[in-house]
Order: C-alpha cells, then structure tokens, then sequence
C-alpha cells in the first residue's frame, strides 16, 4: 500500500509540476496568468456590482483598432501594440459618454454600437498588413510566448492596480454600490466622477495587459467569470474579492496544464477552465442551483 501511494504521488508530481520545472516558457506563462488573476478577476466583481458586466466584454474588443494601428506602424512590439490597446480603450468610452451625454441613447447601447465597429476595424486593418497568424495571435492570444517584456508589462498593471485599488477602496465600494449615497457624504462633482473615470482606466489597462496572453476576444473571461462564480459563493465583498483572484489562478494553472498534455489553445483552455468552474459554482454553491433545490421543499413544508 506504501509503495502504491508513493507511486500515486510520485505521479501526481510529475503531472501537476514537472512542465513548470522543465520549461522556462510554462513558467513565465504561469507567472503571467497568476498576476493578471489578482488584478482582473476583483476588477470583474466591481464590474458586476455595477451592473457593468457586459462592459468588460465591449472594452475588450474595443482595444482592437489600437492594436491594430501599433501592429501596422511598429509590427508585434509589446509597446506599441499596449499604448495603442490603452488610448483605443479610452477614445471608445470617451465617444460612448459624448454620444450618451448629447442624444437619447443610454450609454450601453451607444458602447455596443462603437464596439462593434472597433472590432471590424480591427479586424479588417490587421487582415490588410498582416498575415492570419498574426491576426490570430492578437485575437486569441499567445500566453505560452509571454516573454519577459510582456512579464514586466503585467507585474506593473497588476502593482498599479491593486496600490490604486487599496488606496481608493472605499470610494469604489460606494461609488459601485451606491453613487448617491457618495455624493451625500461630500463627493460630488468632478471628485465623484474621478472614482469611476479611474475604475474605468483600471478596467482599459488590465484588458491591454491580458491581449497578448488570452487574445482582445478571450481577455475578458478571466475578469468576468471567477467574478460572476464567487457572488454565488459568498454575501461579502471581501470574501468575492479573494474568492474571484483564487478561481481565475486556479482555471490558468489548470488551462496551462490541460493546454500543454492536451495541444490545445492555451488561452481558450484557460477560459474552459473558468467556464468549468462556473458550472460547478452554479451547481452547488450556497447560492447556486442544487442549494435552492434543497431548500424549496423545506418551505413548503
């Protein structure tokens, strides 16, 4: 029995870790995948909160033309490639304010609309100047290519965004759950609007940040459904904040696993993953499916 358990471990190792210790890229490639999970995933629940989650989803391809623009002038430099993903991201939210501000569109449908025409433009400019293996390594990502410009890249998102976080932690709580509430203890004005102009940045920047790993079309799953999973597991936000980083780091430890036995997409498989972990949180978290089922006959009763 000794010698059977040991066996059992032995390979458990040799599964779980040893294409981490062989290959400097599947550690990079981890590396990557954890920091954006401590930053994007919380980011994702405020984003619910909100009742923004579809706006992850709009900002992501909204990136694209920016991307594009870098990708035509300098080719694929990480740089170039982040700046215009960042000052796309802002120009699209600008535009989706100016035209909800000044006509009777609410600012969803007038960010649906810009969106979308940022995706095709995107998607047609790349296609012109480039081949379609770059317009697949920008739509769906590379984490597996992470090298260490891209490393550094993610670490400075992920700092900038959790001292920012915690530095401005009660505004944002109370600006997402509550604005008016805000405005009443004192913030008004431009101090209330700088809360979710600043939120919105953080947004913008953790999306560049993920394009190059997960794609602009597969970014936003790993801010949105550890966010959605861990509302079904827990009524405090702290505890949906910790929940959301630790289900987006395990789905990318998993992905990256499953992605390198199996030879699949890596960022695709990261986003299963999630998706997986989803299905089992509305299956039997307290607030999913199986509890309110074992629930519902006791009150009857």
């Amino acid at each position: 029995m000794s010698f059977i358990s040991l066996h059992w471990l032995s390979s458990l190792y040799q599964f779980a870790l040893a294409p981490f210790q062989e290959f400097a890229f599947m550690r990079r490639a981890l590396i990557g995948i954890l920091a954006l999970a401590l930053s994007s995933a919380p980011l994702g629940v405020l984003l619910t909160l909100r009742r923004m989650s579809l706006f992850g989803d709009a900002l992501s391809h909204a990136v694209l033309p920016g991307v594009a623009v870098g990708f035509m002038l300098f080719g694929l430099s990480l740089p170039a490639l982040s700046i215009g993903g960042f000052l796309a991201g802002v120009i699209v939210v600008a535009i989706a304010a100016l035209i909800s501000r000044h006509t009777d569109l609410k600012e969803d449908a007038s960010l649906a609309s810009i969106y979308l025409i940022a995706l095709a433009l995107g998607v047609m400019l790349i296609s012109v100047n480039g081949s379609k293996l770059d317009l697949l390594h920008i739509l769906f990502g590379n984490v597996l290519g992470v090298d260490r410009e891209g490393l550094f890249l993610v670490a400075g998102v992920t700092t900038v965004s959790l001292v920012v976080g915690a530095m401005m932690y009660r505004g944002l709580v109370l600006e997402s759950f509550d604005a008016s509430f805000l405005a009443a203890c004192g913030v008004k004005g431009a101090r209330g609007a700088l809360f979710q102009q600043l939120f919105l940045m953080l947004v913008v920047l953790n999306l560049v940040a993920s394009f190059q790993t997960l794609g602009t079309l597969m970014a936003v799953g790993l801010m949105m459904l550890p966010a959605v999973s861990a509302r079904l597991w827990h009524d405090t936000l702290p505890a949906q904040l910790l929940n959301s980083a630790l289900q987006a780091a395990a789905a990318g430890y998993i992905g990256l696993l499953l992605s390198y036995y199996t030879s699949t997409p890596s960022g695709p498989t990261i986003i299963v993953c999630a998706g997986g972990l989803y299905v089992i949180s509305l299956l039997i978290a307290p607030r999913g499916w199986l509890s309110k089922l074992w629930k519902r006959p006791h009150r009857l009763a």
